[in-house]
């Protein structure tokens, strides 16, 4: 009895053992990756033309969070793309000059894990986080700053000069593509691996049971059609593709001129609410079940839903440790704030 006791018990540790395996294989096969352990390799997927260095990586951080760059002299990037809060403002439109909501109701998506994605804004408008830089610094209900405004704040500041020498030469011209670029290089970095990565990567106990099961049903349901890849989404997908999106009157949103919208990341997903490019969804369940009837035509029940609510938390990553900078000084040649 004892023996076959123990061949019981042994051939359920292996079933498991296999279940486990066959999920992370499912989930390979499905398109999903991990993020790279190995450093080397992960630098070439984020820094593939080789622009991070030290410097402009310090001088970029600085740049993230500094408010001058910005018309009111009171907005920086992080404002709308919060790095203590998942990399988002957490309202559902994104507010900028003078409190001005966004006219088209858009949400702000979050910067962690952007590197991975095949296009930047909702519309898929930027090729890159560097490019992606100058749009909202420019547009006038986020900062409102003309890029001549920027310049001028910057090169008012020695300081901040010299850190722009340090980082690209004496004979660097710091102009607004130089300005932002730099910002595009500090957000590039701002990668979370999380506990599913472990998983993909080979650490069978990464997840729970009930996250492994989640993943199987977002697999099985097939939710990897769009959210796929490093980020679990990031590229161009018709929205909505074949049933009628609940909250489309909020807003005048329709995507590129093909319908297209940008699919958002999953990573960080309970840390970033509210859902959709509009920001009317706060509860994900709900907006597992809207994805189902939008994207896939069919009906996700409360309980494959709260299943794969369930896997997403395996996806909430490790976020870089960020030390708020201190900034340089204005001088008297320092435009002052405007509030117009």
């Amino acid at each position: 009895m004892k023996i076959i006791k123990f061949m019981g018990m042994s051939l359920l540790a292996s079933s498991l053992l296999l279940g486990a395996a066959s999920v992370a294989d499912k989930a390979k096969n499905a398109g999903l990756k991990a993020i790279p352990t190995d450093k080397a390799e992960l630098m070439k997927l984020i820094d593939p033309n080789k622009t991070i260095s030290p410097e402009r990586l310090k001088l970029g951080k600085k740049l993230y969070f500094e408010p001058r760059l910005s018309k009111s002299g009171i907005i920086s990037c992080n404002t709308c793309h919060n790095l203590g809060l998942g990399g988002v403002d957490g309202v559902p439109a994104a507010t900028g000059h003078n409190w001005t909501a966004n006219p088209h109701h858009l949400n702000s998506p979050t910067v962690y894990n952007a590197v991975f994605f095949d296009k930047q804004f909702w519309d898929g408008r930027s090729p890159d986080l560097e490019d992606q830089a100058q749009g909202p610094m420019q547009a006038a209900p986020e900062m409102a700053a003309a890029p001549s405004l920027v310049e001028a704040r910057v090169n008012s500041i020695p300081a901040y000069v010299d850190e722009f020498k340090k980082a690209y030469g004496k004979d660097v011209k710091v102009d607004f593509v130089t300005i932002t670029k730099t910002i595009g290089i500090f957000e590039r970095t701002l990668v979370t691996p999380s506990r599913f990565d472990d998983y993909l990567n080979g650490k069978e106990d990464a997840l729970s049971d009930a996250e492994k099961a989640g993943l199987a049903t977002f697999i099985d349901k097939g939710c990897t059609s769009c959210h796929t890849g490093i980020a679990l989404g990031g590229s161009m997908q018709p929205f909505p593709a074949v049933g009628k999106f609940k909250y489309a009157n909020v807003g005048d949103f329709k995507g590129d001129k093909n319908g297209m919208v940008k699919t958002p990341t999953l990573r960080n997903i309970t840390e970033t609410a509210p859902y959709f490019h509009n920001g009317t969804v706060w509860d994900l369940k709900e907006a597992v079940k809207i994805m189902g009837e939008t994207q896939l035509g069919m009906k996700i029940s409360d309980e494959d839903a709260a299943k794969i609510v369930t896997f997403f938390k395996a996806l909430d990553g490790k976020k870089p440790e960020i030390v708020y900078p201190q900034f340089p000084e204005s001088t008297l040649k320092t435009p002052k704030p405007d509030f117009k």
